[in-house]
């Protein structure tokens, strides 16, 4: 499922631009990547349409986080769609991730966000977290692995620290963008080849591929990359 490494983020306006996205960026990727967003407006018939056909597996981006119960009862619901990756929010307590690796299939990978990569030192100082992102980062991550998790979502500059803590764990890195590209959003960010080689074992990569003028030969360069 992860040789190649990349899931693109397909969060585009629609369900028929979604199943035309894929269909360029197939050969180039190793996943799709659907999220909130996408989730919110399509609901999970628009999910199931998107992956129809697609012959990749689904990282569905939810990133839960309610009471124990509420959020076990939502993997539980999301089961029909088989995602590959799910995420929820470390933040919300090991009872909570417990509860959502144990309502999940035994397929299905459940990994924890850390600390989003729209965040620097100075977002999570102004949210009572004084010792920074990376510390954050791996006392989440800590607490993920030993809730029994799968991995965690992190940025790319955290994944070598917590690789040393966490040998075994799947890291699955946003705030992935290839030299010369627009950062947008992201704070903490790392080019793909570089970010492979600190061990992510999942590289997400949204706009340098949707919002190129050429998706497929996006994805293609991109993949050509971490030859």
């Amino acid at each position: 499922m992860l040789d190649n490494r990349v899931f693109v983020a397909a969060d585009v306006a629609d369900v028929s631009a979604a199943r035309d996205l894929v269909a360029k960026v197939a050969p180039s990727v190793a996943g799709l990547k659907l999220g909130l967003e996408f989730f919110c407006a399509h609901g999970p018939a628009g999910i199931a349409a998107v992956m129809a056909g697609a012959g990749l597996p689904l990282f569905l981006d939810l990133k839960l986080h309610d009471i124990p119960n509420t959020v076990a009862g939502a993997v539980a619901s999301l089961a029909p769609l088989a995602p590959a990756i799910l995420t929820v929010h470390a933040a919300g307590g090991g009872a909570m991730l417990a509860a959502a690796r144990a309502a999940a299939p035994s397929h299905t990978k459940v990994v924890a966000v850390t600390v989003l990569t729209s965040l620097d030192d100075g977002d999570l100082l102004s949210a009572g977290v004084g010792d920074g992102s990376a510390a954050q980062a791996v006392r989440l991550a800590r607490l993920a692995r030993d809730s029994g998790l799968d991995g965690i979502v992190c940025s790319p500059h955290e994944v070598a620290a917590i690789k040393a803590i966490w040998p075994e764990g799947l890291f699955v890195v946003p705030g992935v963008r290839p030299e010369g590209s627009a950062v947008g959003d992201q704070k903490r960010v790392m080019t793909p080849r570089a970010a492979r080689d600190a061990g992510a074992g999942v590289l997400v990569i949204g706009r340098p591929i949707t919002a190129a003028p050429d998706p497929a030969a996006a994805a293609a360069a991109i993949a050509a990359s971490l030859a």
